[in-house]
């Protein structure tokens, strides 16, 4: 256990000084070199983890990714605000923060990871596991996904995604900005309230 404990450490502190080298200097910083002199570890203990920079850079994009899962994960399940809106604005919240506010940090993994054919997988992770919501979270007058088909779904999932990723790429400085969340939320609260109107034109159940 003192060793895999260990080697746990050494893993966090090579991703954390990937993403420190990223925030800085960009993917034209980032070697492997740079990020072992930043973690404090050899450039061959490096390679006892990372078979290169790119794996490297999955590690990084995974592991964020997975955070922000969980707190869209809370989200969705209503552990806050319950109303869809609240609901929407914490799943948009922890899209928005990935990565905790290192946005060249995060450009910079997202340019790469659309770069190569194995990083397109993760380039959606947020749309697969809103998918998987949509099938196990309850189907109440607060239900948030329970009532969308699949391709409610994609198109929801892909319009989140969509806009925050070009924000990023774009660089826009607005991107953390409560007016940006704001129009974001706005977005998919109009959607799901236009699909639930046109299931039940109840205005009363609507505004549930």
């Amino acid at each position: 256990m003192p060793r895999q404990a260990r080697a746990a450490q050494t893993v966090a502190s090579i991703v954390e000084a990937a993403a420190q080298i990223l925030e800085k200097g960009g993917l034209a910083a980032f070697t492997t070199n740079a990020v072992a002199e930043r973690a404090g570890v050899s450039i061959g203990t490096l390679y006892q983890y990372f078979s290169n920079k790119n794996a490297l850079l999955m590690a990084l994009a995974r592991g964020e990714m997975e955070a922000a899962l969980r707190e869209v994960g809370r989200a969705l399940q209503g552990e806050g605000d319950p109303s869809v809106e609240g609901r929407v604005r914490a799943m948009v919240r922890a899209i928005v923060h990935a990565f905790r506010g290192r946005q060249r940090a995060r450009k910079a993994v997202i340019q790469a990871l659309l770069s190569q054919e194995s990083g397109l997988a993760l380039m959606a992770p947020v749309a697969a596991f809103i998918s998987r919501a949509g099938e196990t979270i309850g189907r109440g007058p607060n239900s948030l996904l329970g009532a969308l088909t699949r391709e409610q779904v994609f198109v929801l999932s892909r319009a989140l995604m969509g806009v925050v990723r070009a924000a990023v790429l774009e660089e826009q400085p607005f991107l953390a900005s409560r007016g940006f969340e704001d129009e974001i939320v706005r977005m998919i609260v109009a959607y799901l309230g236009a699909i639930i109107e046109a299931a039940d034109p109840d205005p009363d159940r609507t505004r549930a």
